[in-house]
């Protein structure tokens, strides 16, 4: 049993690597996917992987971060571009005068390829999240030191080897001219080792507007070997894509050779977050945390407004009876007859006692009536 297990896990392992000792067979899932990447690739395993969740509110504001700056992504020039499948992403080369300014040394342009997710539930598909929020895809164009080292084959393995642009991407209701110079062409190229030259186009154009507000860190590359070499800008802003566009992206595409007998739809080309690791991430603006709330959650607030503003005003009118009640009541007339004043009675009770005594005695003085009887 031992024996059938060292021989499996040699003829695997022989099938990961080439004879140039250079991983080539992996896969986002299956038998190397991510969760035996480390198994193969020991830096995957490393401390400062990519991608990562940035959360705002731990990012560390540095003033000196200027807005990046672009170097010859509008100068497409004249020879097509090549698109091509390469298993695992779709992705463009890029012509050697393109690469941006910004950083303590010049990177210049090497390539661009896309993650994505599958088209099924919530928006995933992006490899780095903000504030646990994910999106529809994500683009990378990737940079290599020029200043430092030869090519990017050195490049790669060195601190400070390579710098990647990312790019969220959302889906929204008007098609995006730009990411279709790329879009439009994924059926040439739907299995794996396809290649199509493609008309050369701004490649800025495939950038957010605001270049200035961004996160910055060092990291790895998101697939193998995930060399520990990227310094890593991610936009705050989105750019967004049409329904349709997606859709292509999602559904066009295989990782299998056309010649296979199975195919394999290319989707969920996206690695999980990794721990940060006490990474600081910087920022270059002052980022304000908002609340993002799911579909249920605003329903369930919604509604809970909705049920205390009924409570309200059930309890207001109530209140508003009882008090035009009690007044009601406070207004009715007496229905006994107001008494007539003390002064009245006193003289009418007078009036009385004097009739009486002029009826006992009559014609003899008041006075007469009180002397006493002489004495004899």
């Amino acid at each position: 049993m031992d024996l059938v297990w060292i021989t499996v896990s040699i003829s695997l392992f022989l099938k990961c690597v080439d004879c140039s000792g250079t991983a080539k067979e992996w896969t986002y899932a299956g038998a190397v996917g991510q969760p035996e990447w480390a198994e193969f690739f020991p830096e995957c395993g490393g401390s400062s992987q990519s991608p990562i969740n940035v959360d705002t509110s731990q990012t560390l504001h540095d003033p000196t971060l200027i807005p990046v700056q672009p170097l010859g992504y509008n100068q497409p020039g004249n020879r097509p571009f090549t698109l091509s499948n390469n298993g695992h992403s779709v992705q463009m080369t890029l012509p050697h005068w393109m690469g941006f300014a910004g950083l303590p040394w010049y990177y210049g342009a090497v390539q661009l390829h896309l993650h994505w997710g599958n088209g099924v539930g919530v928006a995933t598909g992006s490899e780095h999240t903000i504030n646990g929020q994910s999106t529809s895809a994500e683009l990378h164009i990737v940079h290599y030191n020029t200043e430092v080292y030869a090519n990017i084959s050195e490049a790669k393995t060195q601190e400070n080897g390579l710098a990647v642009l990312g790019i969220l991407i959302e889906a929204g209701e008007e098609i995006n001219q730009a990411y279709g110079s790329i879009l439009n062409y994924l059926g040439r190229i739907r299995y794996a080792g396809q290649k199509v030259a493609i008309p050369a186009f701004d490649i800025q154009s495939l950038l957010p507007d605001n270049l200035s507000q961004y996160f910055r860190y060092n990291g790895s590359l998101t697939t193998p070997p995930c060399h520990q070499s990227v310094l890593w800008t991610i936009f705050n802003e989105r750019v967004k894509i049409s329904h349709s566009q997606l859709m292509k992206l999602e559904t066009l595409l295989y990782s299998s050779k056309a010649e296979e007998a199975e195919l394999i739809v290319l989707q969920d080309n996206y690695r999980a977050t990794q721990p940060l690791n006490n990474r600081t991430v910087l920022s270059s603006f002052i980022s304000v945390s908002v609340q993002i709330y799911t579909a249920g959650e605003i329903a369930a607030i919604v509604i809970g407004s909705l049920c205390g503003c009924i409570g309200l005003a059930v309890i207001i009118y109530f209140i508003v009876k009882t008090i035009r009640l009690t007044s009601s009541w406070d207004v009715l007339p007496s229905i006994r007859p107001a008494p007539e004043p003390r002064t009245q009675d006193v003289a009418k009770e007078h009036k009385q006692d004097m009739a009486l005594n002029m009826t006992s005695n009559p014609g003899k003085p008041e006075e007469d009536q009180d002397a006493p009887e002489p004495k004899t």
